[in-house]
């Protein structure tokens, strides 16, 4: 359990809702949930396959629109704000890792950490010098120069959690992380995933349906009909 977990929510959910017609159907995915986040907390969203985790991720992304309820991240009313306001907050608040790596194919593990934090305006030498950093921490020091292509699953998995933390994010939202890797590898990479986030103190909303997994979090909800509840 991560002791520093205190302070106002870097997430608060209430009543999101998100409904569907598929058919003529009404659909609803999401049914009213309710979920805060607290600074430097990890947070499981455990649930199988279908269940509406990566509904729930997209709507804490800001990444689509279309649901109710309200949503607030690191104190921005998210109802409240348009598109580029939106997308202010993504870049200055908001890490994602997928469970496909979607690295930019044409350039190596080194730029691909690099990138990101150019937008954030950081000088290209500091830039880099937070990607060795990082790629170091994951064991890919060797890796620097290597595009994607040629790196491993695990190692392309690897660098986007490096791309993700690299602009030290208030929080990360991974969706099935290591859902794409062999047993091993992913428990490697979760657990090197974990000792970052909390090495730089950021929160992190993490879906999975690997329950072993889960429980290496500092809290475990379960999406359930819709709806978010504590783990028994």
């Amino acid at each position: 359990m991560n002791d520093a977990v205190t302070g106002e929510p870097v997430v608060r959910l209430t009543d999101l809702a998100r409904s569907f017609e598929q058919g003529g159907v009404r659909i609803d995915v999401l049914n009213g949930v309710n979920l805060t986040v607290a600074p430097g907390e990890i947070v499981a969203l455990l649930g199988p396959s279908g269940s509406g985790k990566s509904t729930m991720l997209q709507a804490v992304g800001l990444l689509e629109g279309g649901f109710q309820g309200k949503i607030e991240i690191a104190g921005h009313d998210a109802t409240q704000l348009d598109s580029a306001e939106r997308t202010e907050v993504r870049k200055n608040h908001l890490g994602f890792v997928y469970q496909f790596h979607h690295l930019l194919p044409d350039f190596t593990a080194l730029e691909n950490v690099v990138l990101p934090q150019l937008l954030h305006d950081v000088s290209r030498p500091v830039a880099a010098a937070r990607a060795e950093e990082l790629l170091g921490k994951l064991g890919l020091s060797h890796r620097l120069d290597h595009r994607p292509s040629q790196l491993s699953g695990g190692e392309q998995q690897r660098v986007a959690v490096a791309r993700a933390l690299a602009n030290k994010p208030q929080l990360v939202l991974a969706d099935e992380p290591t859902g794409n890797l062999d047993e091993k590898t992913s428990e490697r990479v979760l657990g090197e995933f974990l000792d970052l986030v909390r090495g730089q103190g950021s929160a992190a909303l993490v879906a999975t349906h690997n329950q072993a997994l889960a429980a290496r979090m500092d809290r475990v909800v379960v999406l359930h009909e819709g709806r978010i509840e504590a783990k028994p």
